[in-house]
């Protein structure tokens, strides 16, 4: 650690009804298990969406009480992603309901077929998305003065997948980070760059000016120079390249030079990974604050199930650290810890408990318990 800790005003949690609302798309992923996408005889499925994983994992593992802001259609698949997400624990009553017209031409769900990987293998992710349910939502669809006032959620975490998904998302996650500053919610949102969603914007500057948008509202923000560079247009080139995947020096840079582009913003995080093999992979996380910075414990060989959601998994850990009001090195342990343990079971979310976070913040070995 250098420097000192700054202190968080978090909303308190009595007489609010969430402790964090994600704002984001949910889609069906089909999962082949061992199999190739193009040779697949049997999916597994699972729900998924970078920004609802996060707030499912703070509800299945933390037990924090969380909410998604999302829209389904109203035919069987949106039922199932409804049921496939009251199994996470996560409040649905918000969720916007549209009209399914029998084919799908006006709205739909969204798919995501991903492999796994394995070996030289990489994963491998197929999306089918286009003219979802989410990607038609307005800034005008949620009240949210009612979400984020009196009575309302202590956090809300967004990210650029659904930022990204239209004209119209773009514009709502920009209002709503705002009604959430407004009301003293703390703000968190993860760059997630994906050039094939920003390239498909009528603007060429879409990506660069609406993410500057809401990240001038935010109090954390997910993302390492690469997604700084990408989302943010900001001008890295004086920075000296990564010497190996876990060097920090360049992502440390890259923060402090956010840090002065926006004034208002607390913390950035990121995630070191090195890819031995699509199966084994180095870890460790970073949360960098104005005046201080924090690392956890260097994993050198974290043996992957399914690394899709580890990411979203360090977010949900990194926001319950801060949000239980610990240090933040007990922020950036948990966040780790949470998503390694994550890429070690199948689908987008951790399939573990708090107590197996905790065990794995000590470097305990893996024993049988029975």
């Amino acid at each position: 650690m250098i420097g000192a800790v700054e202190a968080w005003p978090i909303l308190p949690a009595e007489g609010r009804r969430w402790d964090c609302l994600a704002l984001g798309e949910v889609m069906l992923r089909f999962d082949p298990g061992e199999d190739r996408v193009r040779s697949a005889r049997n999916f597994r499925v699972w729900e998924g969406g970078g920004e609802y994983n996060v707030a499912r994992g703070l509800r299945k593992t933390f037990g924090r009480r969380t909410g998604v802001l999302t829209a389904l259609p109203d035919n069987e698949l949106g039922a199932l992603a409804l049921d496939l997400i009251g199994q996470g624990g996560v409040d649905a009553s918000e969720i916007l309901w549209r009209t399914y017209d029998g084919i799908g031409r006006s709205t739909r769900l969204g798919l995501n077929f991903t492999e796994r990987g394995f070996g030289l293998r990489g994963a491998l992710g197929v999306s089918d998305r286009a003219n979802s349910a989410a990607s038609q939502i307005a800034p005008d669809d949620f009240d949210w003065d009612r979400l984020f006032g009196a009575g309302g959620a202590r956090w809300l975490h967004t990210g650029g997948i659904f930022a990204a998904l239209s004209e119209k998302t773009a514009e709502a996650a920009v209002v709503a980070v705002q009604s959430a500053r407004r009301h003293g919610v703390m703000v968190s949102y993860d760059l997630n760059y994906r050039a094939s969603l920003w390239d498909s914007h009528p603007s060429p500057d879409a990506a660069r000016r609406i993410n500057q948008a809401i990240v001038a509202e935010c109090d954390l923000l997910f993302g390492d120079e690469f997604g700084l560079a990408a989302c943010l247009g900001m001008d890295l080139s004086t920075l000296e390249p990564r010497r190996t995947p876990m060097d920090d020096g360049p992502p440390h840079a890259a923060a402090r030079a956010v840090f002065e582009t926006f004034p208002q913003l607390r913390a950035v995080a990121y995630t070191l990974r090195e890819p031995k093999s699509a199966s084994v992979n180095a870890w460790q996380g970073v949360l960098e604050g104005r005046s201080a910075r924090w690392v956890s414990t260097l994993r050198p060989s974290v043996e992957l199930l399914d690394r899709v959601g580890g990411g979203d998994a360090f977010a949900s850990g990194m926001i319950e650290g801060l949000l239980e009001g610990g240090t933040p090195q007990r922020a950036v342990d948990l966040a780790t810890a949470h998503g390694a343990l994550a890429m070690t079971t199948p689908g987008d979310n951790a399939n573990v408990s708090a107590a197996e976070v905790e065990t794995a913040v000590l470097g305990a070995p893996a024993l049988t318990r029975r």
